[in-house]
């Protein structure tokens, strides 16, 4: 049988199954820019010994993420604050690697908190209508390594207070079912086939 989800506007310790010390590292980060700094503040997990999707617990021991890992860790701070927590895929070409955004909202605006090695895939103030308008923010700056633009869809929000925390938040595993639900989601094309064709490389 599957975990019941927990579904409330805020995350307790008891709803996240984390310890006094975990909640209490979560609990002080109660901005999205103080998120940010944290993140930004933990190196960058390159998976020397291989690929890991590790959880919120596995990011705090560890003191290493990449994007999906960051993008939990976030989620689950701006959970305990009381916004929901929200994660958005952005998916590209072949040549590069898609990319975790945690979304935050302030009235209208939407804003994004991400951990990345490059500082240009990082923070979005919350000053836009739409998420398209949001992924479109890092549409200049996804690169690869050629110096091509990759970046392609961007999907729907997904709240992960759909998946159980023992599946994301505490788990001694490699999150697969985030990973898999989010590259599963409708996405929405942010450039098509003619116009991407007519890119420009990146000086």
């Amino acid at each position: 049988m599957t975990p019941k989800a927990k579904t409330g506007r805020y995350a307790s310790r008891t709803d996240l199954g984390v310890t006094a010390d975990e909640y209490a590292i979560l609990r002080r980060l109660n901005r999205p820019s103080k998120i940010q700094t944290f993140l930004d503040a933990i190196p960058t997990n390159r998976e020397i010994g291989g690929e890991t999707i590790l959880s919120v617990r596995q990011v705090l021991l560890q003191r290493r993420a990449h994007c999906i890992e960051g993008a939990l860790v976030a989620a689950c701070a701006l959970w305990i604050q009381g916004d929901a927590p929200l994660v958005m895929h952005l998916d590209c070409v072949s040549s590069d690697y898609p990319h975790v955004v945690t979304l935050f909202r302030r009235g209208r605006d939407w804003g994004a908190i991400s951990k990345s090695r490059t500082k240009l895939l990082r923070f979005r103030d919350p000053i836009y209508r739409s998420l398209r308008e949001l992924a479109m923010s890092y549409f200049h700056e996804y690169i690869d390594g050629s110096g091509r633009k990759t970046l392609r869809s961007y999907s729907r929000p997904f709240d992960l207070r759909r998946i159980d925390t023992k599946l994301w938040v505490t788990s001694e595993h490699a999150c697969e079912e985030v990973e898999s639900r989010l590259a599963n989601l409708r996405h929405y094309v942010l450039v098509n086939e003619t116009q991407a064709r007519r890119l420009s490389i990146r000086d």
